[in-house]
């Protein structure tokens, strides 16, 4: 339920931007900031939230999480002006982090024969799916029904049973030794993915040559060799740079960036295109995405019963080439008036690859680690989500916001740029393709079963995450 709240209210969302443009008057950066405010933040806090619930109790940061998530959305309802939406989606994005690693530490640790474990990521990535086809289509209907802010009203009463249910069923749970907190390295992380994602938004505003831009790229510079030089120092950092010696894991970290990169950028640009372009009302857009929707909730727990009886790799080799042929179907068809069934073919291609990565990115990253590390694994997959999905959402955002900077005429300048917007997507999906094929085979396999000898050796940097015996009965 957590992750069908947070979920839907992505998908959603994207729906309701047009509308949000119209009525608080904003540009495309406004629209931008308006889904990154929420993913920055989130993907800035995920792994802080996970060692706050070891110290002091899972089952209570996740409630804490749920209430903050419910109150984000009122007050994203309630918003007067696009300053206080962006001012309440960070809200949210501080509830949001405390809902997900701790539900997906669940998981990891219930489910500890490899097989069940795929199986069970698979249908949690199915849930992916469920909200991917829900989303759209009541945000449509909301939208058309009450205005965009009806979109955030469908968190309330799911996270109001999720809370109850979440008291009722869940027990608590910590840690043997809580990780201890590392400000410093915490600082770093935000102020590099601020600065990056503010770079590429206000680049076409500024220009990329403007001290603005070249002052944040600078910024993000200096924030990843601090991260670099610092984190390997500490006894118990934010990011355990040892993780990485596993090709894997840091092959699945890269294509978890890639491939949601690839879906903020696709559901920006499509919705963006439909309504703006088109002409669509919010439920017809909701109804062209549906098939795409509908393609990811089919492959998502398929995909899983694939990882878990052939591991990885046919997966993610699927969905790199399905998802590199949407991307260059719509670049080389770009134009105003595509036919519907253009549309819908790549819709459905796209949802397939989509649906298929999902669940090997989790199990490429927490395969191979010891048990005791298996949630911090979980965690670095669900940070580079949302760190791909707010570049995603940044760069395709800049590519058709130089339309309304440079263009004239705005509409037909979004069309012409459409082509390299789907390009970069294409690239997200050759990424997958290449990469899946280089970080799943024999020898990269050698290289997680040495990592986690080593990690066992020399002992955790990062708090375990709990095993059975841990968790504590109410």
């Amino acid at each position: 339920m957590s992750l069908l709240i947070v979920s839907i209210d992505v998908t959603a969302l994207n729906v309701a931007l047009p509308a949000i443009r119209e009525d608080l008057h904003t540009s495309v950066s406004g629209l931008q900031w308006v889904l990154d405010a929420y993913t920055l933040v989130l993907a800035s806090l995920l792994m802080l939230a996970g060692s706050i619930a070891d110290r002091i109790g899972r089952r209570r940061v996740f409630r804490t999480g749920l209430v903050l998530f419910v109150l984000g959305s009122l007050a994203c309802s309630l918003a007067p002006s696009l300053g206080w939406l962006v001012a309440a989606r960070v809200l949210q994005a501080v509830g949001g982090s405390m809902l997900n690693p701790v539900a997906m530490s669940i998981i990891t640790n219930t489910f500890t024969e490899p097989r069940e474990r795929a199986r069970a990521i698979g249908v949690w990535g199915g849930v992916v799916g469920i909200s991917m086809a829900a989303g759209p289509l009541l945000g449509g209907l909301l939208v058309d029904w009450r205005g965009w802010q009806a979109v955030f009203w469908v968190n309330v009463p799911i996270g109001l049973a999720a809370l109850a249910l979440t008291g009722r069923y869940v027990p608590e749970s910590r840690a043997p030794r809580a990780r201890r907190a590392d400000p410093v390295g915490q600082t770093l992380m935000i102020v590099l993915l601020g600065s990056l994602t503010y770079g590429i938004i206000e680049g076409p505003q500024h220009g990329y040559a403007s001290p603005v831009v070249l002052g944040c790229a600078a910024l993000a510079v200096l924030a990843l060799l601090g991260l670099l030089r610092y984190e390997p120092r500490r006894a118990e950092p934010l990011i355990d740079l040892r993780f990485f010696r596993s090709v894997p894991l840091a092959g699945a970290t890269v294509i978890a960036v890639c491939a949601f990169a690839s879906l903020g950028g696709f559901l920006f640009l499509n919705t963006l295109y439909l309504q703006g372009v088109r002409g669509l009302s919010a439920l017809h857009t909701g109804l062209y995405l549906l098939p795409m929707a509908a393609m990811t909730l089919l492959c998502g727990p398929l995909s899983g019963r694939l990882v878990g009886a052939r591991g990885p790799r046919p997966s993610l080799l699927v969905a790199g080439v399905t998802m590199t042929a949407a991307g260059a179907l719509f670049a080389l068809t770009a134009s105003r008036d595509l036919h519907p069934g253009v549309l819908l073919a790549g819709f459905v291609v796209f949802g397939i690859g989509f649906g298929l990565v999902n669940a090997p990115i989790t199990n490429t990253a927490v395969s191979g680690m010891p048990r005791a590390q298996a949630g911090v694994a979980a965690g670095l997959a669900s940070t580079s989500r949302q760190v791909g999905t707010s570049l995603g959402v940044a760069v395709i955002g800049a590519v058709t916001a130089s339309a309304t900077v440079t263009g004239g005429g705005a509409t037909g300048s979004f069309v012409a740029d459409q082509r390299m917007a789907w390009w970069i997507i294409a690239a997200c999906g050759l990424a997958v393709l290449v990469l899946g094929a280089l970080t799943t085979g024999r020898r990269a396999r050698a290289t997680a079963e040495r990592a986690a000898r080593n990690l066992e050796e020399e002992g955790p940097a990062a708090p375990a995450a709990p095993r059975q015996s841990e968790v504590t009965p109410r």
